[in-house]
């Protein structure tokens, strides 16, 4: 039993703030505006600045907030593990070369930095702050996936599957990506929590979506100078977004030390 609680507590923290993205706008809420930072009857957790329902920005808040780090991290991994399954396998050194050293410029650019200027440039697009925090993520996980993949690559079988005529897909993404699922399933975890951070950053320093969007980063942001007037405009954003990358944090923490019980034993 003690050992399924941590399980269990980690999976509502990430849960409950999944759910509210997803569902939340489909709940029928309709409230009328009020006065900024009002609290009393029709506003549960009070409005914000411009009199808006917090409950209402809480629930429509998410699908910016977790979506756009969500997607993020697929794209990253789309690009970058194909990268590092193909930097892995390949026969040739220079195509190993080709692949990986062009992403070394891009490890040593600030995050944060990157995503501002993409950010700036094209203000309130979340497609391009999506696309630039996916960016910044290409270079490691590809990383990543091709030093996970380099053993199951050079090994007799996969050189028995090109003898049998086995297809690309078959061996790359049949035999050598269940290889490095162990790996990317634990670097996952860390790399939602990373990319929500980053995501909520820029909406954090008025750099990325409008400062009228519901996003609960940019909530936080443009309700702080209320927070000893109506402390629900910022405390609640700021509790759902701690709680989801808390709960991956924990599931992500357990992913690695099950991954190393597991190459363990096969030691």
């Amino acid at each position: 039993m003690r050992a399924r609680t941590p399980l269990a507590v980690s999976a509502a923290l990430v849960l409950i703030p999944l759910l509210v993205a997803v569902f939340g706008p489909l709940i029928p809420l309709d409230p009328a505006a009020g006065l900024p930072y009002e609290r009393g009857p029709g506003h549960p957790l009070g409005t914000d600045g411009l009199g808006r329902d917090v409950l209402e920005l809480l629930l429509v808040g998410g699908r910016t907030a977790l979506g756009m780090a969500v997607g993020a991290v697929v794209i990253a991994y789309l690009v970058g593990g194909v990268i590092g399954l193909v930097a892995a396998s390949t026969r040739h050194r220079w195509i190993d070369e080709a692949l990986i050293r062009p992403l070394d410029v891009l490890l040593p650019l600030p995050s944060l930095l990157v995503i501002s200027v993409v950010a700036v440039g094209w203000r309130a697009s979340a497609l391009a702050i999506t696309l630039a925090v996916a960016m910044v993520n290409v270079p490691t996980v590809a990383r990543l996936v091709r030093a996970a993949a380099l053993d199951a690559a050079s090994g007799p079988v996969v050189e028995a599957l090109r003898m049998q005529r086995e297809s690309w897909a078959g061996i790359h993404l049949g035999f050598i990506g269940r290889a490095v699922l162990g790996p990317v399933a634990a670097d996952v975890g860390t790399r939602i929590t990373l990319a929500v951070f980053l995501v909520a950053s820029v909406n954090f320093l008025g750099l990325g979506l409008s400062p009228t969007a519901p996003d609960w980063a940019v909530s936080v942001s443009r309700n702080r100078e209320g927070l000893l007037l109506q402390p629900w405009a910022v405390i609640a954003p700021a509790l759902i977004l701690v709680a989801f990358t808390l709960g991956f944090n924990l599931l992500a923490d357990r992913l690695v030390h099950r991954t190393r019980r597991m190459v363990e034993a096969k030691r």
